[in-house]
């Protein structure tokens, strides 16, 4: 009896079966934190990663809209809080810190020539987002919500993008040589729209930023010698935006180099001329023969993108009033207004220019007050009945059809309304007023600009998406819009 009691209890004492259930119970419990720890932390890195995009894409919107006033709103509206265009399902419980968005004037891009003008007084817009993440399995360990926080800073626009073709219509009928006394320009009509070329052409890139120089410039060939090659502008080798002027009236292509030659004479202007609709290239031929184009492309109006300043040799820059002692192009006038013809101008030129610069894209500027009532004597050929280009009947319409097909083909049309009026068109059977005209022909409500303070425009010409009416602020905002906002560091000052 003893002997199997002893040997009961040895086998009791001894016996390691089922030793590995408390350890295998440890084990998943282990794992099962493991896991559920796991799964916070992939919520919580996908929630920071959902609210670091959400950060970014409202600071560069709020960086677009500067140098004008609304860069904090437009910020607001593309933050991911609820009811913004961010918002989504997976990111509830979003707020903005107090104190932000906020807009900055930074040093460093100050320095860049991003200056920090009115009315939006900064350079930079940054933005401070917080989302509240509820975790699952984390409260077992007593934790049970974890904030998130991402913050991003975006430089106004000023990054470089494709190289730009620039097409410039500038009015030069008779009523541009009256003087404009508004405050901001006080000169004549076409030297404060002159001004405001300049300092577009002042903003533009001549040739990429790495190089501290652009180089020589090559005179562009005489005309005909290839398609949408015209005389006058000159080229450099690493060009990256071009620069081209149109005017109406006609000039005769025999004068039109007294426009940046430097010379005593002024062009003689003539008739008004009817380019095809759908042309691709855009080259008149024949000392006598009428022309829109003032100067073939131009890309050396400055001789390094590391400077501002503009290079007085440029035809460019001659014909913009930018060499003294130097004629700059005139308003030859003439003819009364009517500028369908010379938009179909500058975009055929427009199309042989990107052929010739593959990956380029097209830009088209018009400045004018708006109003067209030439007569059928400044239109020689053009029907007197149809309504329908070219004809003398709804001139204000048919420019704003031009512009469109413009528009329709690729090219960005931007139109400045330069004191529009708040009556005129008279030609039109539609309700058409001049800015009303200037207004449709811009591709996008954000490509139309409005000086009304200018003499004998109307108060009622206002663009709602570009509040600036200082014309030589409206080319700068314009350069501004050819380039792109950037984030930039956090910090950065």
């Amino acid at each position: 009896m003893k002997a199997n009691l002893k040997s009961f209890l040895s086998r009791f004492f001894h016996d390691q079966r089922g030793q590995m259930l408390p350890t295998m119970a440890a084990f998943l419990v282990a794992t099962v934190a493991t896991a559920a720890l796991s799964i916070d932390l992939g919520r919580c890195y996908y929630g920071y990663r959902e609210l670091v995009a959400s950060a970014n894409a409202a600071a560069l919107a709020g960086a677009e809209v500067l140098p004008n006033s609304g860069a904090t709103t437009a910020a607001t509206n593309f933050s991911s809080l609820s009811g913004d265009n961010n918002a989504n399902a997976n990111m509830a419980n979003v707020t903005m810190v107090t104190g932000y968005p906020k807009v900055e004037c930074l040093t460093t891009l100050s320095n860049e020539g991003m200056s920090c003008v009115a009315p939006g007084n900064g350079n930079a817009v940054q933005v401070q987002e917080q989302m509240v993440i509820n975790l699952f399995f984390a409260p077992v360990f007593g934790k049970k919500t974890l904030t998130l926080t991402a913050t991003a800073t975006a430089a106004m626009a000023g990054a470089i993008t494709s190289p730009y073709n620039v097409a410039i219509i500038v009015d030069a009928t008779k009523s541009m040589n009256d003087t404009d006394s508004d405050s901001q320009c006080n000169a004549t009509r076409i030297s404060c729209a002159l001004n405001g070329v300049r300092i577009l052409l002042g903003e533009l890139y001549p040739c990429t930023a790495q190089l501290a120089t652009c180089g020589t410039a090559t005179n562009n060939a005489n005309v005909g010698t290839a398609p949408g090659i015209f005389p006058g502008g000159a080229n450099v080798a690493n060009s990256v935006d071009r620069v081209s002027l149109f005017s109406f009236p006609n000039v005769s292509l025999g004068t039109v180099a007294d426009d940046w030659n430097c010379g005593s004479s002024s062009p003689s202007n003539m008739g008004y001329t009817f380019p095809s609709a759908t042309a691709t290239s855009y080259a008149p031929t024949g000392s006598s023969t009428a022309t829109y184009q003032i100067m073939g492309y131009d890309s050396d109006s400055r001789l390094s993108d590391t400077t501002n300043s503009l290079n007085t040799a440029s035809d460019a820059v001659i014909a913009a009033g930018g060499k003294s002692s130097c004629n700059a192009m005139v308003a030859v006038g003439g003819e009364g207004t009517y500028y369908a013809g010379a938009i179909y101008a500058a975009q055929a030129s427009l199309v042989a220019e990107k052929a010739n610069n593959p990956g380029s894209q097209n830009i088209m500027i018009i400045l004018s007050d708006g109003d067209a009532s030439a007569s059928s004597g400044d239109m020689p050929t053009a029907s007197t009945t149809s309504g329908v280009y070219p004809s003398t009947k709804n001139q204000c319409a048919q420019a704003v059809t031009a512009a469109h097909a413009a528009a329709n083909a690729g090219t960005r049309v931007i139109s400045v309304a330069y004191g529009a009026e708040s009556s005129g068109c008279s030609t039109d059977t539609s309700s058409y007023t001049p800015c009303v005209t200037m207004q449709d022909m811009a591709s996008s409500s954000r490509d139309f600009y409005s000086d009304y303070t200018a003499t004998g425009g109307t108060s009622g010409c206002v663009s709602a998406s570009q509040p600036t009416t200082n014309l030589n602020q409206i080319f700068t905002d314009i350069a501004t819009s050819l380039s792109v906002p950037r984030l930039i560091p956090n910090g950065t000052t």
